[in-house]
């Protein structure tokens, strides 16, 4: 966005000024007829130039500009920004070009916002010079107000009065501004009578505005209106004869070439016109006036040029990354291959050490299968330790059992004898069974006794079953009570005489404990 097209709007033309790289290059002049619209279209349509995709500022210096000082509740929000819409159209029905800003709050009261209203009473004047832009579809930044954007002058000039009056000569005559501690308030354009190039009307004018600000109770009375007057230096002494000092106005003079320099004008000004231009081609600040559809081309620029910028960047970000790759690869390459001749290097070592060396008695592969089954047989391989430490755990927690006779067992649990068989015969060893290549599972045999007292062979069963789930509650245990102290099949018959005295007893349980570690 280095070049834009600066478009001077007064009542009777439009001066057109190109900014390449932060110049001003010199205007040209269309004068508010057919003829001054069809020249300039030509000039955006120029070949050479290529003007109709560069972004246009049209800046307004036009007499039919109303200023209101209003206020406004104080409302943030939704709510407030349409309270505001409705107050622009209420001041200003007739015209889409209306806007506002903030000045402060009241220090009384309700704590009022203090809103200064401004509009560009008169869009008939603008209308032939944007239909043109809007048939050339050229992208419009912005519509701006000098006497809004002298507000950024009086900041460069360091003007640091409390009631200032900024009288300026521009094309479309003498602009006085009136400032109120930095904040604009109102702002009036008249005709200027030049005697010699002299603007002879400023006292008077001057005059006029002082009276409008004690009327209107923005200037109290006795208050001292600053008057600071741009003019060329030539000019300074004639305008100071005839600007006098009074009780209520103080004039002051700022040559136009200390003002230029102040702004960054390269030559000197000959009006204040090229002062403000240049201050919007450095720092254009957001559209005093709504552009409405004016702007559409611009925001399609501006998206255009996003989508541009983002494609470049990711285009960018994605060569760069394959750049990385394609290095990390030849890296790669050199690392693989000096690993690869470190290798066959060692191995010819190797080869030259085990050269030397007299014959093994075994292998090394028999060797390293040796080590690794003796590894797994030492992890792996059965024993009743932690079989044990859990048998342990659950009969501290069952003081009535005690504990007869234990059978442990690697491998699946053997089927029992039955009572006056001989034990079943046990398989021969198997590399499973050492842990080859897996843990094999344990089985424990229990034979206990549980405490009985006053022969309560419920409360015998109960204990048994409490132990057994006691058991069964740890990881990968499975408990089967094999033999219980009363037969409950139905087949078996009891006998017993009720009428006999009850008296302590123990009875005898079996439990299987079967465990995959």
């Amino acid at each position: 966005m280095f070049r834009k097209q600066l478009l001077y709007l007064t009542s009777d033309a439009l001066c057109a000024y190109d900014w390449n790289h932060g110049v001003l290059g010199p205007g040209q002049a269309f004068p508010a007829s057919a003829a001054g619209l069809d020249g300039f279209a030509a000039w955006l349509e120029d070949p050479q130039e290529r003007r109709l995709d560069v972004p246009a500022y049209l800046l307004t210096d036009l007499i039919e500009e109303d200023f209101q000082h209003q206020l406004v509740p104080h409302v943030r929000g939704k709510a407030g920004r349409a309270l505001l819409e409705r107050r622009k159209q209420q001041l200003h029905r007739d015209t889409p070009y209306r806007g506002s800003t903030l000045l402060g709050r009241e220090s009384t009261g309700r704590h009022d916002d203090q809103v200064l209203f401004f509009a560009l009473t008169n869009p008939t004047l603008l209308q032939p010079w944007t239909e043109a832009l809007e048939h050339l579809r050229v992208p419009v930044a912005g519509i701006y107000s000098t006497s809004l954007l002298s507000i950024a002058l009086v900041k460069k000039l360091s003007i640091a009065h409390e009631h200032l009056l900024l009288v300026t000569q521009q094309s479309g005559g003498l602009r006085q501004s009136y400032y109120e501690k930095g904040q604009l308030r109102f702002s009036r354009q008249t005709a200027t009578i030049a005697l010699d190039g002299v603007a002879v009307n400023i006292a008077l004018e001057t005059e006029k505005t002082r009276q409008f600000l004690t009327s209107t109770r923005m200037l109290a009375r006795g208050d001292v209106l600053n008057t600071v007057i741009l003019a060329p230096a030539a000019q300074i002494a004639k305008l100071e004869l005839l600007c006098d000092n009074g009780v209520e106005v103080a004039y002051h003079f700022i040559d136009l070439q200390l003002a230029g320099e102040r702004v960054g004008l390269r030559q000197t000004p000959a009006l204040a016109d090229e002062l403000l231009l240049t201050l919007l081609g450095k720092h254009p600040p957001s559209s005093h006036y709504p552009p409405g559809a004016l702007a559409r081309y611009y925001h399609f620029q501006r998206a255009r040029k996003t989508l541009y910028g983002a494609s470049a960047l990711i285009g960018a970000s994605a060569a760069l990354w394959c750049v990385i790759n394609l290095l990390g690869g030849i890296a790669d390459g050199a690392s693989t291959q000096r690993l690869a001749q470190e290798t066959a290097s060692y191995q010819e070592r190797y080869r030259s050490v085990m050269s030397t060396q007299p014959p093994a008695p075994a292998k090394t592969q028999n060797m390293k299968v040796a080590v690794t089954l003796g590894q797994m047989i030492a992890s792996q391989a059965p024993e009743p330790g932690r079989l044990l430490g859990m048998l342990s755990a659950a009969l501290d927690q069952a003081p009535q059992v005690a504990l007869g006779q234990l059978h442990w067992h690697a491998g699946q649990a053997p089927a029992r004898a039955a009572a006056g068989q001989p034990p079943p015969q046990t398989a021969p060893p198997r590399s499973a069974l050492a842990g080859i290549p897996v843990a094999p599972p344990q089985a424990l045999r229990l034979e206990a006794d549980v405490a009985m007292p006053n022969n309560d062979y419920r409360a015998a069963l109960a204990a048994i079953t409490a132990f057994a789930q006691t058991l069964a509650r740890q990881p990968r245990m499975q408990v089967t009570i094999e033999e219980t102290p009363l037969d409950l099949r139905p087949s078996a018959a009891l006998s017993g005489k009720s009428a006999a005295p009850a008296q302590d007893s123990q009875a005898r349980f079996t439990l299987l404990l079967e465990w995959q570690p």
